[in-house]
């Protein structure tokens, strides 16, 4: 009886063990067969401010389709099961990145557009590979989250961007003599974004006027007076030459710029979300913004470069007629990385190996939005971006797609 107690039990150590080992090269290889390897991401589609970053579901869904016309990636193609809705809530975020993960077992999250993503720790801690818009600090110091653009929020000392306030130079003839005021919200993450915009103006040689972070981010004010009268007067008592909104929603800066055009401004005013086609059906807000200087993160649309124009194609194969927003193609952008990653990777396709590849002294330029360093760009930004001016109801290039070096942050 105890000799057979003791097989039974070494049997059932033995099946227990390997069940675990099946297990762990489960997790592994999660996602992946031999001719398919399961992708879905996590995007704000709703919110209660209306801003949503849906289109990066069909940018995505664009260019993984053509890999899969193309044959796909070592054999295999890409099963997109679409994105979860996380309503810019961080918690929805997390548990959208442990629906994926758990219940729907995907290799990868691409692409995640999300301001407020709150799956960062969960996929960190269990190895899972994450591509999309790098908008807040839960994208820096990762090794598995991989934003298109780097990250935007570096430590002090790590390297800061910039490429706007040099872009900003060129096109305004120089920035001597020339002051700046940045307008944030009291969101961390746009908090940041003026520390660091504020210093890509100043490295250009602009003039820092003043940084306001006492706007409200639930919802546009009542009433826009007060931050009209601080920028108006912020430069030695006269108006600022340039105005830059660190601000995530056009309701929000089509309240500021028709408020601060009420006030007889004359100046520049830029931001990084106002390069939208949507905005061109609403009158009113077209009229808001005209002449207002977007700064995307990739090459603008309206380019000739061959990069862009295979985009549209890719996207009028999938969805006809869609306009192209700054969503689809960091959608688009985001997924074009992460194929590139996977093609380096091989056959032999796991999460630590395709990880170890991405992690491993990683470089791809594209002219379709510049360059992507990891390691490296875990920690800093890509230093890369574009001008677009709003200008007669249409959207116009003013500075192409250019990359420059980055300084260390203040």
């Amino acid at each position: 009886m105890v000799r057979r107690g003791a097989a039974a039990l070494t049997l059932t150590l033995l099946v227990a063990g390997c069940a675990a080992q099946q297990t762990g090269a489960a997790q592994s290889g999660a996602g992946v067969t031999d001719t398919t390897i399961k992708i879905g991401g996590v995007l704000t589609k709703t919110s209660a401010s209306g801003y949503s970053t849906r289109d990066a579901e069909i940018g995505a869904k664009a260019r993984f389709a053509r890999a899969n016309a193309e044959g796909g990636v070592h054999g295999r193609k890409i099963d997109f099961i679409g994105a979860e809705d996380d309503a810019q809530d961080a918690a929805k975020g997390d548990a959208a990145a442990k629906k994926l993960v758990q219940k729907d077992q995907v290799f990868a999250l691409v692409p995640v557009h999300a301001p407020n993503f709150g799956g960062a720790a969960f996929l960190e801690q269990q190895g899972v590979p994450w591509f999309g818009w790098a908008t807040g600090p839960q994208w820096c110091g990762t090794r598995t989250g991989f934003g298109y653009n780097g990250c935007l929020a570096p430590k002090q000392g790590a390297g800061s961007q910039t490429w706007w306030g040099r872009q900003m130079a060129d096109l305004l003839g120089g920035a001597a003599g020339k002051s700046v005021y940045v307008q944030t919200s009291d969101s961390s993450g746009s908090k940041y974004g003026g520390t660091t915009i504020s210093q890509s103006f100043t490295a250009a040689g602009f003039e820092l006027a003043g940084v306001n972070s006492g706007l409200p981010a639930a919802a546009p004010p009542p009433d826009w007076l007060p931050y009209v009268n601080k920028i108006m007067t912020s430069d030695g008592g006269k108006a600022p030459d340039v105005v830059v909104s660190v601000i995530a929603g056009t309701k929000f800066n089509v309240g500021l710029y028709a408020a601060l055009k009420r006030a007889g401004y004359k100046g520049v005013l830029t931001d990084a979300t106002s390069y939208d086609l949507a905005i061109l059906r609403d009158p009113a807000g077209a009229q808001a913004l005209d002449g207002v200087i977007a700064a995307p993160m990739f090459e603008p649309f309206e380019s000739p470069a061959p990069e862009i124009a295979q985009l549209k194609k890719d996207v009028e194969q999938v969805a006809p007629g869609t306009a192209l927003t700054q969503h689809l193609a960091i959608g688009y952008w985001a997924a074009d990385i992460f194929l590139d990653v996977l093609k380096r990777t091989g056959k032999d396709l796991t999460r630590e190996k395709f990880l170890a590849t991405a992690n491993g002294d990683y470089l791809y330029e594209n002219p379709g939005f510049g360059r992507i360093r990891y390691p490296r760009d875990h920690s800093e930004p890509n230093g890369c971006g574009a001008l677009v001016k709003l200008e007669g109801g249409a959207f116009q290039v003013a500075r192409r797609m250019a990359c420059f070096d980055n300084v260390p942050l203040k």
